[in-house]
């Protein structure tokens, strides 16, 4: 009797399996149904045992099949592109790549298309990037391109969608697609997307990211659900080549002497609290401790205000923004990136100097029109917190300014990746600005633990 396997909300169902421990070790009984149910991610694996055995089956899961797809136009690929498209090939069409922003993840992803010729679903995180990935798409294939978020439900054999789209409807579309690309793949290990690959039938699957590691160990996720990493290239072997060379500036500035003042009086207060309480910072549930227990009381709300305070006055010093004024009138002929870590301080920062900002609150078409003006010099200034952090393509600038930032090493590898776009005669430079005496002196040593900012992947001051 062949075996049946069928697709249900995310999951792969058989109601019956040939005694194998192997096979029956993918799947659990469901005691609801009677049937045998496993994680629609172990299709291949099923498919392949069934194979080995040669035992009959028929597959009514499977809502796909191949797609005649090809290049509207020959592309060569750079060296670096090509060996990780052989690298993924010999892995069998399965794993992760690490690529520096510019070099070129989204074509790699068309070539990965090109050669398994299956319907595809590409998962990005922003709607910006969707936009941008289904026009790279339309322009390499010649084929109608879908999108699923952002108010579009349009799918098609080729379709790209968020992340959150994504989570919500991989239980009515896991079966339709045989290659899955995560572009920005670190996000992935996230318990509400994870379902994106757990949930897809998809044998083939290309993660893509210019910082896998993450602080949680979260990338042993990505590699279990898109398969091993495959392929890194380092910026620093791209850097003058495929990408522009880049110089890294770190400036210190100092308090004012009543910033000072009003900083460590802030400081001692929050840290007394948390020291009384006993709350540590170097376990994960530190913060969320942190939040609870200053929301409690008087005594805890008070410690909150004044780790916001000091953080503030760190953050926005005067000493900054004069630095910042000078950069911008030395780099008055370049196309300047200005980053910060939150949205108070752009909107402070735009008043002051009265120059554009650009968050996430900023609607869809004012942040398109701020990008093309940016893109034809007519706006040589953009200021921003973390929305432009990945993805958005912005080659044109050559200036990047980190007012502010976290201790992320994946956020600060980010803004630089913005401005390494390459360009004829193109010299990237990147001022990291923090205020000594603080914290902030820490978080900035933190962030710069990467190969970038090594002494030979730029000239770092």
């Amino acid at each position: 009797m062949a075996t049946e396997l069928h697709f249900d909300c995310g999951t792969l169902v058989a109601p019956t399996l040939p005694d194998d421990g192997a096979l029956r070790a993918l799947f659990q009984r469901d005691a609801r149904t009677g049937v045998y149910r496993s994680e629609a991610r172990h299709y291949r694996r099923v498919v392949l045992r069934l194979r080995e055995l040669g035992e009959p089956y028929e597959d009514r899961a499977r809502r796909f099949e191949p797609l005649e797809v090809d290049l509207t136009a020959p592309v060569e690929p750079f060296p670096h592109q090509k060996a990780a498209l052989e690298a993924w090939l010999k892995a069998g069409g399965r794993g992760l790549v690490e690529l520096p922003t510019g070099a070129g993840k989204t074509l790699l992803a068309v070539l990965a298309i090109v050669q398994v010729k299956r319907p595809t679903l590409v998962v990005v995180p922003t709607l910006d990037l969707m936009t941008q990935w289904q026009g790279v798409l339309s322009r390499h294939l010649g084929q109608t391109v879908g999108m699923l978020g952002g108010g579009v439900s349009d799918r098609q054999p080729l379709t790209v969608t968020t992340y959150d789209s994504a989570a919500m409807q991989t239980e009515f579309h896991g079966n339709r697609f045989g290659l899955l690309v995560c572009d920005e793949c670190h996000h992935l290990p996230a318990p509400s997307y994870r379902f994106i690959a757990e949930g897809s039938l998809a044998p083939y699957r290309l993660g893509l990211t210019a910082t896998l590691e993450r602080t949680d160990g979260g990338e042993r996720v990505c590699e279990e659900l898109l398969g091993p990493l495959v392929h890194r290239t380092d910026i620093r072997e791209l850097q003058g080549r495929f990408l522009a060379p880049y110089e890294v500036r770190r400036i210190e500035v100092p308090l004012t002497p009543e910033e000072q003042t009003r900083h460590d009086e802030a400081r001692k207060l929050y840290l007394g609290f948390i020291r009384q309480r006993g709350i540590r910072f170097d376990v994960p549930e530190g913060w969320a401790r942190f939040l609870a227990e200053s929301q409690r009381t008087e005594e805890g709300r008070a410690a909150y205000r004044a780790y916001r305070e000091q953080r503030r006055i760190a953050l926005t010093s005067s000493a900054k923004l004069d630095v910042l004024w000078r950069v911008l009138l030395e780099h008055r002929e370049d196309r300047t990136l200005v980053f910060t870590d939150d949205n108070e301080t752009v909107y402070t920062l735009a008043r002051r100097l009265l120059l554009p900002a650009l968050t996430h609150h900023t609607p869809v078409p004012e942040r398109k029109a701020l990008l093309a003006a940016f893109a034809s010099g007519e706006l040589p200034v953009l200021l921003t917190s973390r929305v432009l952090n990945e993805g958005v393509d912005v080659p044109e600038a050559r200036v990047g300014v980190v007012l502010s930032g976290s201790g992320s090493v994946r956020e600060h590898v980010q803004r630089l990746g913005r401005i390494l776009r390459q360009r004829p005669g193109k010299r990237a430079l990147l001022y990291e600005v923090c205020s000594a005496q603080t914290a902030e002196s820490s978080i900035s040593e933190r962030r710069r633990q990467h190969r970038a900012y090594q002494e030979e992947g730029g000239e770092a001051c």
